[in-house]
């Protein structure tokens, strides 16, 4: 019986802390091995609630294969009146020792990379994701972008 109730309180402690109250909508798509310059990762995203406003994030997974300390990214939301907001955003992915940022035990880490904050949408919304990660002192960007194993999209509401 003791037995019973301390796997319940696990599974009750387990379901709380899984619980993302924040969390609108959060999608990954894979990338392969390899993030190729011209591949373009879009989200269609949900219509949202326009009273309210939300924090929106780029989120990736990357592995010890990722040889750059940052990571250029050019993301283009695509509203519904025909207008894009295109940025340019540059992250940070290592520590001064070389080790990735991000979140996880493994060689895979997960980073959560903030986007925009205070959003309101109305109607519906498509984000683009793409790499512009260049080598110092070159022109071109890197063809295939190494260790980048998913990109994501996540919206949360602001409480």
């Amino acid at each position: 019986m003791r037995i019973r109730n301390s796997a319940l309180l696990l599974l009750v402690v387990i379901l709380f802390f899984s619980c993302d109250k924040k969390r609108v909508f959060d999608e990954y798509k894979s990338v392969g091995t390899a993030w190729h310059k011209d591949s373009i990762v879009t989200f269609d995203l949900p219509e949202l609630d326009s009273t309210k406003r939300y924090n929106l994030f780029v989120n990736l997974r990357n592995n010890n294969d990722y040889p750059f300390n940052n990571l250029f990214l050019i993301v283009a939301l695509e509203m519904p009146n025909g207008f894009t907001k295109v940025d340019t955003l540059e992250y940070q992915m290592t520590n001064p020792d070389g080790s990735l940022l991000g979140d996880g035990f493994t060689d895979i880490k997960e980073s959560k990379l903030f986007y925009k904050e205070k959003v309101r949408f109305r109607g519906k919304y498509k984000v683009n994701i793409k790499q512009a990660v260049r080598e110092n002192g070159k022109i071109p960007g890197v063809t295939a972008l190494e260790g980048i194993t998913d990109v994501g999209f996540r919206i949360e509401k602001i409480d």
